[in-house]
């Protein structure tokens, strides 16, 4: 079947009339005709009686007008509903902390869209957008594939904290707290520590090392205003590009393009 003149078929059977079908779709009579007349060649059936008085439909003709009235309204339905579907966001915790609250908030007072916020490391949100469960990521990951594409938003600073003050070249004979395995302290120390403790949260990080539990590697802007932790600047890791990641639309859905908007013109 040539899926293409089913809408001249059930306009023309809808309204049993050739030129009310060239009418609502801005096409000449000889057009509808002209397409249905294929669509029954692809089919090898004959759909419609045509007289100079009235359209009548064959008996395969109502059965497949039947069918395509209610697959008309499904598709119509389905589309339809492109602007209720959820949006599922996946981000990385440090920028949840400080940078997206603001936006998202933003984005709360535009839509009534219900949101899925998906808390994870890198692999784990890579994998989601390949995968089409997640529909927008943010990380530190520059993407450019046939499948997903990433867009720069910023660059973050990097920066060891402490309660007291540390020796930098012995940072292994601290305890490190890392949000983990591919944290940035495995990436300024030649040497690993014998002690290390995984937390999957920027917020508990902070608090553990505010308690001199150890040292952290986090982005400057998850530090609150007023903290008291020692810090250095990390120069041996370039700056943190943040990107937005997306699949690669031709035309991007209109529930991750009123995101995208918010986030690129803050």
């Amino acid at each position: 079947m040539d899926y293409r003149y089913l809408k001249a078929f059930l306009l023309t059977a809808e309204h049993a009339s050739f030129s009310k079908a060239a009418l609502i779709l801005n096409i000449a009579q000889s057009a509808v005709s002209r397409q249905i007349k294929l669509l029954e060649e692809s089919l090898g059936e004959e759909l419609i009686i045509r007289s100079s008085k009235k359209v009548l439909l064959t008996h395969k003709g109502e059965e497949l007008y039947t069918i395509t009235r209610h697959f008309d309204k499904m598709s119509h339905d389905l589309f339809e509903r492109e602007d209720h579907r959820p949006l599922n966001i996946g981000i990385l915790h440090g920028l949840l902390r400080n940078w997206f609250p603001p936006i998202l908030s933003k984005y709360c007072k535009k839509t009534q869209r219900n949101i899925r916020l998906n808390v994870k490391d890198e692999p784990e949100l890579l994998a989601g957008i390949e995968a089409g469960k997640l529909d927008i990521i943010f990380t530190t990951l520059n993407i450019q594939s046939e499948l997903v594409t990433s867009l720069k938003l910023f660059s973050e600073k990097l920066v060891l904290i402490s309660r007291d003050e540390i020796q930098k070249k012995k940072l292994n004979e601290y305890t490190w707290i890392v949000f983990s395995e591919g944290d940035n302290l495995f990436k300024v120390s030649p040497k690993i520590s014998d002690r290390i403790i995984s937390v999957e949260s920027i917020s508990a990080i902070l608090t553990l090392v505010k308690n001199g539990l150890g040292i952290a590697v986090v982005p400057d802007h998850v530090l609150p205003k007023n903290h008291q932790f020692q810090i250095s600047e990390v120069t041996t890791l370039p700056r943190s590009e943040i990107y937005m990641t997306t699949l690669n639309y031709k035309t991007m859905p209109n529930h991750i393009k009123e995101m995208s908007l918010l986030v690129t013109n803050p």
